[in-house]
């Protein structure tokens, strides 16, 4: 399934530069669409200008998106915003390149933040310099590393995420451990090992489960003082002990029986993770910022988050997804979906959305509002994100990347299986990975 995935997305980038560059002159003219205020966007004859919007997340957060976006439409009579849910990150990047390709694409989109740097590389983006006029400013900076590509402004913050460590507080309290969790990878251990419980030959339930997820990876490779690219983005540079650690860390776990792999590919093998967390079969996991309100919501338990516990030091991953508008859309639909998406990251709809999903807030001034702030002191898990930014690094988004996350994914899923020793599956890795970032 990961091939094929990749095949599709490598074959929809070919066509897409093919096609694209013939279509540049359609674009050129977009330095008018700066859209300081409403009237910006309307079509000429008075009426509405329509825009799609698809988006990747669903259940509860599918369902706020689909409240803000009504709340967008019934205060810009001259725009609809039609919302369209495509599936997770994956399949809706996959129907994107295809619907460029077809040129019946979307005016906005999500885009994970890690395949930014291809769909711009690809012409997909519309530079959005000319209508910020410096609004980006705004943004908490931490979160706009994933933003940019070759120095112009492609993306805006706007559902994003730290990987965060999740706790069963009734569970660590019961063995009397510290309730706020783990704070090293040895407690982390430690920790598991008091909350794994057999039945004879079966466990009922483990100490700690992740994903095995380059999300995650990359979290434990940044905490060893590692990085996954060279600085060029040209080399895979976890083929040393930066890179072997996370591997060897999960890998021990599981042996001793005191960490689930969670089967399947992907968001399969998440929500396993969080569904076993849910039912007191794990009492710890990995998972994202923007799972905290629903697992809060779903548990029959106290709920804690905290950092991810540190190695060398505390290290993760910025996550989640950046709005684009596609560079095909006219300019017309360009200025309407720069309303709609400067509107869907302002700092009022930040504060209801990070609320509501979990998610992080995007403007430093919503972090620092009375609101945000309140709710900081009424739930400290809100707040954890946010700290963890401190000790937080951009994803890599060189245009091949999308690609070589497969392949380290498959690799590392390759050592948890048994089917390859730790030291082959990342010289297997960086062997493919020349290959792709070659290409």
């Amino acid at each position: 399934m990961k091939k094929r995935w990749a095949s599709i997305f490598l074959m929809l980038l070919l066509s897409m530069s093919l096609i694209l560059a013939g279509c540049s002159g359609q674009t050129a003219s977009k330095t008018d669409g700066s859209a300081e205020g409403e009237q910006a966007a309307g079509s000429g004859e008075g009426k509405p200008v329509e825009i799609d919007f698809w988006y990747a997340l669903g259940g509860k957060n599918g369902k706020v998106i689909e409240e803000m976006v009504k709340e967008f439409n019934a205060t810009h009579k001259n725009i609809v915003v039609k919302p369209a849910y495509q599936g997770d990150y994956y399949q809706n990047h996959a129907k994107v390149l295809s619907a460029v390709a077809a040129g019946n694409q979307p005016d906005v989109t999500m885009v994970e933040i890690a395949s930014v740097g291809a769909f711009a590389d690809a012409k997909v983006l519309e530079d959005l310099t000319p209508y910020t006029q410096g609004v980006e400013k705004k943004y908490i900076p931490g979160l706009m590393g994933n933003s940019y590509w070759k120095d112009k402004l492609y993306a805006i913050p706007f559902n994003r995420s730290t990987p965060l460590l999740y706790v069963n507080r009734d569970m660590l309290k019961a063995a009397n451990l510290d309730p706020s969790g783990p704070k090293t990878w040895d407690e982390l251990v430690k920790y598991a090992r008091a909350l794994t419980k057999k039945e004879g030959d079966k466990t009922k339930t483990y100490g700690f489960s992740t994903p095995i997820d380059i999300w995650f990876y990359e979290a434990l490779v940044f905490q060893n003082g590692g990085n996954i690219l060279s600085e060029d983005g040209k080399k895979l540079t976890i083929n040393n002990e930066a890179g072997k650690a996370p591997l060897k860390l999960w890998s021990d776990m599981v042996k001793e029986g005191i960490m689930k792999n969670p089967p399947g590919e992907k968001y399969n093998a998440w929500d396993v993770a969080k569904q076993d967390f849910l039912n007191k079969q794990v009492g710890m996991i990995f998972t994202s910022t923007g799972d905290l309100q629903t697992l809060k919501s779903s548990a029959s338990f106290d709920v804690g988050a905290a950092f991810l516990p540190a190695a060398k030091s505390y290290g993760v991953p910025t996550g989640g997804a950046n709005l684009v508008m596609l560079a095909k859309s006219s300019d017309e639909e360009k200025k309407a979906a720069w309303e709609f998406i400067k509107w869907m990251s302002d700092t009022p709809q930040t504060i209801k959305w990070s609320l509501a999903s979990g998610y992080m807030p995007v403007t430093t001034e919503a972090v620092q509002s009375p609101e945000m702030q309140e709710a900081y002191k009424k739930d400290p898990n809100l707040k954890v994100a946010v700290d963890q930014l401190e000790y937080a690094k951009p994803r890599p988004m060189v245009p091949g990347y999308k690609e070589l996350q497969e392949i380290i994914m498959s690799e590392l899923q390759r050592a948890m299986l048994g089917q390859a020793t730790v030291d082959e599956a990342l010289e297997t890795a960086v062997k493919k990975a020349q290959k792709t970032l070659k290409k």
